[in-house]
């Protein structure tokens, strides 16, 4: 069993995470809730997340899959090294409230972090059936030399986060009755991500549509 470090003990001590414990026949279950007491908020991306369920629901899952990091001696970084990014990412969270559309850089910082953290470890990919997150899945594309990574949060509305060689994009799903449809943009332009299965249709700034297929897992 890992031990709790000294640094996670002065979280958990300081009330930087919270939980609430339901008692259960089989036993107690404990339900994740924000990474900081929403009473006690100040800073600004704090209560922005605090009021916005869709923001709410995504600290949720990013506190389990941190959590989970924790504890994976095989992650990459490290557990010790995961803490210490952990806290750099909280830091630079914070820093969304300074943007010109603070809940869209909260939700791209996020997304980026939930697919750090998934990409890193087996064990925070485990299929959790309550987990919010899904991915990373690749994608070839015709077109594109590097392989296009996606991470999934199943928030309302739904997230995806694309990385592909040095470029990423976090895009909102759209209503479309036959697929999983995503749109975003950024300053380079306007992005969308359209999936059916394992195949799916991209569109990135100064391209032509491409046509992408996921790439078998293992």
């Amino acid at each position: 069993m890992k031990m709790v470090t000294p640094v996670w003990a002065a979280l958990i001590t300081a009330g930087a995470f919270t939980a609430t414990s339901l008692c259960a026949n089989a036993g107690t279950v404990t339900v994740l809730a924000t990474s900081f007491d929403c009473a006690r908020a100040s800073a600004a991306i704090e209560k922005l997340i605090c009021r916005t369920p869709q923001l709410k629901q995504m600290d949720i899952e990013l506190t389990r899959l941190y959590r989970l990091a924790l504890t994976d001696d095989r992650s990459v970084p490290p557990p010790d090294k995961v803490e210490v990014d952990q806290r750099f990412w909280v830091a630079a969270r914070n820093q969304c409230s300074a943007d010109a559309d603070p809940k869209a850089c909260t939700i791209r910082s996020y997304a980026e972090r939930a697919h750090q953290l998934r990409q890193g470890s087996a064990i925070v990919r485990t299929k959790d059936p309550n987990r919010l997150t899904d991915g990373p899945v690749a994608f070839r594309c015709a077109g594109l030399n590097a392989l296009v990574s996606a991470t999934f949060f199943n928030v309302e509305p739904r997230i995806v986060y694309l990385k592909w060689a040095n470029s990423a994009a976090t895009l909102s799903q759209v209503p479309n009755d036959s697929a999983s449809q995503f749109s975003g943009k950024d300053n380079r332009g306007s992005y969308s991500f359209l999936q059916t299965g394992d195949d799916a249709l991209l569109q990135i700034p100064g391209s032509a549509p491409l046509r992408c297929t996921a790439e078998p897992v293992g």
